[in-house]
């Protein structure tokens, strides 16, 4: 029903991925598996929603608590997760990122501990890091360095990614019940970016943070998210969230709208989530569907290519985080075959603390992707036969 496979040229659009390369690699017109954005259009009836919106013609000032932008959200977390959501509870920010800025102002002092999973979103990094916290990271399924993290008098917050990026990793529902009971434990806060969560795949079930909090565990939490991953909208900025605590939602929103100046969200960003969390299921849903074909496509490639790496697609997402350790190459090395012979941008294991590994975005028409991981086996078996 939706074409996956049409190309779009997005060369002179401001593209992060496409126009900015040089930026990140210092060298223009690679072609780029990068910043976490996908070359697709739009579900249709998104673009459809905005065309009717623009063509009213009058852009002022707008409140996202009217209108039908919270019920939308009701709505998909009730069709989509079978949970319930309280409009109320609902607050507003431009990106995921600002809430989480907000959150750490508001939980957290300068000098504190946040503790993250490791790999960590180099977002999360510069959030924490630029407002002086401490990152402190745990690996992944270590539960026991996740206690001992927590306990340190000065960690004060929880950040989950969920799922999480760069992995691809779905917690179940009694991982995060148990991250739950020790940040209860030991009094840090939580805070569930949940940006990912459409995008899992067929077998895995993303469970929100507020049914692991409909179990009285903790007061202190908030889920952040938004529709623009899923439905490929990040340029139209706005994200959402569920602060638990009810005078901290009130302290998050007065910020909001007195120290951040936000008394008027982006009216095609509402225009947008709501055609998405009402019409946007079925292209979701075949979208989903694409990607996994993709990943398995490169599962056979990296298979065949590359027989040292054992690799399995991910739980959610449309990143491939590939651990080419095995393959004993220096990041680096391999870094400058990929940009000066392959001219092709991946993202470095380094930018997400793991060297070894690389992360592909395959969020592309499938000849994109064939053509990314096929430069990536090249450039690896040159530098392993030197």
């Amino acid at each position: 029903m939706y074409d996956f496979d049409r190309e779009i040229d997005r060369h002179g659009t401001w593209s992060v991925q496409w126009d900015g390369i040089a930026d990140r690699f210092g060298v223009p017109d690679l072609l780029p598996f990068t910043i976490s954005d996908m070359d697709f259009a739009s579900p249709p009836e998104v673009l459809a929603a905005l065309r009717d919106r623009v063509d009213h013609g009058v852009f002022g000032y707008t409140d996202w608590r009217l209108g039908e932008f919270r019920d939308a959200i009701r709505h998909w977390y009730a069709s989509r997760y079978a949970t319930g959501i309280d409009p109320e509870a609902l607050v507003y920010a431009p990106s995921v990122l600002n809430q989480l800025s907000q959150l750490l102002r508001m939980w957290t002092e300068p000098g504190d501990g946040v503790v993250v999973h490791t790999p960590t979103y180099d977002g999360f990094r510069k959030a924490v890091t630029g407002l002086g916290r401490e990152l402190r990271g745990v690996p992944l399924g270590d539960l026991d360095a996740l206690e001992r993290e927590l306990a340190r008098p000065d960690s004060r917050m929880l950040l989950l990614c969920s799922p999480h990026n760069p992995t691809g990793r779905v917690w179940t529902e009694q991982e995060l019940a148990a991250f739950a009971e020790l940040a209860e434990r030991h009094g840090a806060a939580v805070v569930s970016d949940e940006i990912h969560a459409d995008l899992t795949t067929d077998g895995h079930r993303h469970v929100p943070w507020t049914r692991v909090a409909e179990q009285g565990r903790g007061r202190r939490w908030a889920l952040v998210t938004s529709g623009t991953k899923a439905f490929n909208f990040p340029a139209l900025s706005g994200s959402y969230g569920i602060v638990g605590d009810p005078d901290a939602r009130q302290t998050f929103v007065r910020r909001m709208e007195t120290g951040e100046g936000l008394a008027s969200p982006a009216v095609l960003s509402l225009t947008a989530h709501i055609a998405a969390y009402r019409q946007g299921a079925p292209w979701l849903d075949e979208l989903r569907g694409y990607v996994a074909g993709t990943m398995e496509l490169l599962r056979e490639r990296l298979a065949t290519g590359l027989p040292g790496v054992v690799w399995e697609p991910p739980q959610a997402g449309y990143l491939a985080w590939i651990d080419l350790r095995p393959l004993g190459i220096e990041e680096t090395r391999l870094q400058e075959e990929l940009v000066s012979v392959e001219k092709v941008a991946i993202m470095p294991g380094g930018v997400y603390g793991t060297p070894g590994f690389v992360r592909l975005n395959v969020g592309c028409p499938r000849k994109k992707a064939e053509r990314g991981v096929d430069a990536l086996i090249r450039a690896a078996t040159r530098l392993r036969t030197r």
